[in-house]
């Protein structure tokens, strides 16, 4: 090991959604091998890296605020350089280097794979820059600074099966299956950030699962873009059925869940497949975005409201007591109070366990963007407001149908006043859903499953109590 870069402090900070943290994790594992210290501490770090998120208007925001903070860190001397990678870099890293000074590299998501010369080079005095202009690299070469010249549509899937640190519990991590998309919904800036969508190969996955389940995970959580869509473009007949069996009969691995199911993909050999495999929750993770059919229409999405109810009533036959979560977008361009007033009644009606509904957010580049019937911010906060108002309803209802049902709950923690541990039984996704909070009358460890009964709901957290098995 190089004495002298174990002698400097790497920190990181990752936003965004879990495929993100999966990146994040592959460069701290390649950051460790190459002999860095990595730590926890910004206030510690001599290189921070901020791992952004780029897909709406409030996780730019908060990848911004990140940013700056790094740079005060830099400007009091306790960093020596900043480096933004991820998406926000992918999109706009001409404009961070433009407008913060303070940034010293920028990695997109098609650079993971040379973070360790951009820790290089900014520690040596230069400036790294990704651009996908080939003449723009030439000028950047020429002032010094160290270049990559990134094509979007030649992305190597490679460096995902570096080694990871992982920075979830131990009872929990994420399998990244796939890069990209694909779908090319029309308010969706994902396609031109991350490109088409890639498979990764069966044998890898299973045996990175292999590797996490050696290192004490328990759950695995398999995310892309669109899980459905997995293997469809390798050519060999794999798909998502085949990665369920093949997880399924791996040692030490308790529980996995699907995140990202699109419902018009969604057939019967899925459905068979979380049936058949013991160790795949009932828990259906399905983005929605709208059940107008106009309004689907408009966003480029494929099925209607018709399918999407008859994939939730599939779902609710072939397992009743599975949990449902979508994802709904309202003020969409071109969204009226009678697309508004479905999407309500929908939600009274189907009652889902899990909702997230989000404000559109303009996307530059999008044919969305593009669209001239806008719908006015005061709309669509009121729009978001009732529609969660009707759905923190459903979940208070569903969570007092719970009291005094027994589940088993896997340890994530304590709780931040440190009276309860908490965890999730299969119908909590990790940083998705509340949490089960609980009294032990022993010192359980983080990973570990155990037998409790609820006593309490609120809206959407629950408490109970352990009881013996």
């Amino acid at each position: 090991m190089n004495n002298e870069k174990n002698k400097i402090k790497i920190g990181m900070v990752s936003l965004g959604c879990a495929k993100n943290r999966v990146d994040a994790e592959i460069m701290l594992g390649s950051i460790s091998e190459a002999g860095y210290e990595i730590t926890p501490f910004e206030d510690r770090a001599d290189v921070i890296i901020v791992n952004t998120c780029g897909f709406i208007d409030s996780a730019k925001e908060e990848a911004i605020d990140a940013i700056l903070e790094a740079a005060e860190m830099k400007k009091k001397g306790s960093a020596r350089a900043v480096i933004v990678s991820g998406c926000l870099a992918q999109r706009y890293g001409r404009d961070i280097l433009k407008s913060l000074p303070e940034v010293d590299a920028v990695v997109g998501a098609y650079g993971y794979s040379h973070i360790l010369d951009a820790i290089e080079s900014v520690l040596g005095g230069g400036k790294t820059v990704r651009t996908d202009s080939a003449e723009d690299a030439g000028e950047i070469l020429k002032k010094g600074n160290v270049c990559y010249f990134d094509d979007a549509t030649d992305f190597s899937l490679e460096y995902l099966d570096g080694k990871r640190i992982l920075t979830t519990p131990a009872s929990y991590a994420y399998l990244k299956i796939a890069e990209g998309c694909s779908n090319r919904c029309t308010y969706c800036a994902i396609p031109g950030i991350r490109g088409p969508y890639r498979s990764r190969p069966v044998e890898k996955l299973l045996e990175e699962a292999r590797v996490l389940a050696a290192e004490g995970v328990s759950e695995i959580v398999v995310v892309a873009q669109d899980t459905t869509m997995y293997g469809t473009d390798l050519g060999d007949g794999s798909g998502l059925p085949a990665l369920l069996e093949g997880l399924d009969v791996i040692d030490g691995i308790e529980r996995v869940r699907i995140l990202y199911l699109y419902p018009d993909e969604i057939n019967d050999e899925i459905l068979n497949a979380v049936r058949n495999c013991r160790k795949t929750v009932p828990y259906f993770d399905i983005p929605l975005q709208h059940i107008s059919d106009r309004v689907l229409k408009r966003m480029n999405r494929r099925g209607n409201g018709a399918l999407y109810r008859k994939v939730i009533d599939d779902f609710r036959k072939a397992f009743p007591e599975c949990v449902i979560r979508t994802s709904l977008i309202t003020g969409f361009p071109g969204e009226t109070e009678d697309d508004h007033r479905e999407l309500k009644e929908f939600l009274k009606e189907y009652k889902l366990d899990r909702v997230g509904v989000f404000e559109y957010s303009r996307e530059e580049g999008t044919p969305a963007a593009r669209m001239k019937d806008q719908v006015h911010p005061a709309t669509k906060k009121r729009r978001h407001r009732e529609l969660m108002e009707i759905q923190n309803a459903v979940s208070f209802e569903k969570n007092k149908n719970r009291i005094g049902k027994i589940y088993d709950v896997v340890v994530d923690g304590v709780s931040d006043d440190g009276m309860f541990y908490k965890g999730r039984s299969y119908m909590e996704a990790p940083e998705e859903d509340g949490y089960i909070y609980f009294a032990a009358k022993e010192e359980l460890k983080t990973g570990q499953t155990v037998r409790v009964r609820i006593v309490v709901a609120e809206d959407y957290d629950l408490v109970g109590e352990q009881i013996a098995r």
